[in-house]
């Protein structure tokens, strides 16, 4: 079973423990503002193969590589001048930039799926000053078995994969609860490939252009998050639900009232006042307790699509979306 470390203990511990397991190869669970990552070190394919070999990813599947700050950033990378701004403006933040990766980058292939790019995010708190004593970028998808609940919580992870990672780091709740948001620049372009834990209106403020959406899926994987079917519980997901049917368990927003939600088997509402960084906050703890009430079924009620509302709603239609 997992170690698990509280970092608001001793910090310094904490650092030098989850160093020594990186340095020796291990995938661990650590704390990011946004959720918990399953991080082993980014120039290792071995450790990169931890990761896959633990969460069962498929390794078509890119993963993001974590980094201590902007610096280090540029020694994996080249950067055009958007993506220098938005890094500037977004570091350390809930933001990853798909970037052309640099020749001379020991970042293993595995870790990029074989792209000539990578997905960089500088995270803020205990993840990003780990990076920094490492010394190395990080490879780190969410901290859950592939295609599941991420996971927002220490807890979460001990459920999932304590059985089969050595460590996990325990800073509390995710602050943000839901992956970041993943931008890329071409030909003078933004394409947002997945929206996150910060808001596409934020970005297109600091580009000074809007984001492009997909208006079709691509069969072409560029960042992680991409795949139709992700982030299901074992239960069945009905979106836009304004009524409830027998047995099923709710997830409700902003005190909506639903018919027949007293038969439900749960009622939870991810923020009764309506607030969608709150909701964003809880909607994967929310997923996982509503999935651990029996329900063969999960209703969600409708969630507006501005701000945080669009990284919520992709969240949904591929939990909702058929599955293999």
């Amino acid at each position: 079973m997992a170690r698990t470390i509280d970092i608001t203990a001793d910090r310094q511990a904490a650092l030098e423990a989850a160093s020594a397991a990186l340095a020796d190869g291990f995938a661990i669970a650590i704390p990011t503002e946004t959720v918990y990552g399953l991080a082993a070190d980014a120039t290792n394919p071995l450790a990169i193969a931890r990761i896959y070999e633990t969460k069962g990813r498929p390794r078509f599947n890119p993963l993001i590589c974590h980094m201590a700050d902007l610096s280090m950033a540029e020694e994996h990378a080249e950067f055009d001048p958007v993506s220098r701004a938005l890094a500037a403006a977004f570091w350390p933040g809930p933001l990853t930039l798909v970037l052309p990766l640099k020749r001379e980058s020991p970042i293993h292939s595995l870790a990029t799926a074989g792209l000539d790019s990578v997905g960089i995010r500088v995270p803020k708190g205990f993840a990003g000053a780990l990076i920094g004593a490492f010394g190395r970028p990080l490879a780190a998808p969410s901290a859950n078995t592939s295609g599941g609940i991420s996971a927002t919580s220490a807890a979460h992870v001990e459920a999932d994969l304590g059985a089969k990672i050595p460590m996990i780091l325990d800073a509390g709740p995710s602050a943000v609860g839901v992956e970041s948001t993943i931008v890329k620049a071409e030909g003078g372009q933004l394409r947002l490939l997945r929206p996150g834990g910060l808001a596409a209106r934020e970005i297109e403020r600091v580009a000074g252009q809007p984001l492009l959406r997909a208006k079709t899926a691509s069969a072409t994987i560029e960042a992680p998050g991409m795949l139709a079917s992700h982030y299901a519980p074992g239960a069945s997901v009905r979106l836009n639900a304004t009524a409830v049917e027998p047995g099923e368990a709710l997830i409700a927003f902003g005190s909506a009232v639903v018919s027949g939600a007293d038969s439900a088997k749960i009622v939870l509402d991810l923020s009764p006042r309506g607030d969608l960084a709150e909701a964003a906050a809880n909607l994967f703890d929310y997923m996982k307790r509503a999935d651990a009430s029996g329900a063969q079924s999960i209703a969600f009620s409708p969630i507006p699509e501005d701000g945080l509302g669009e990284a919520i709603n992709d969240r949904l239609q591929r939990a909702a979306a058929p599955r293999d």
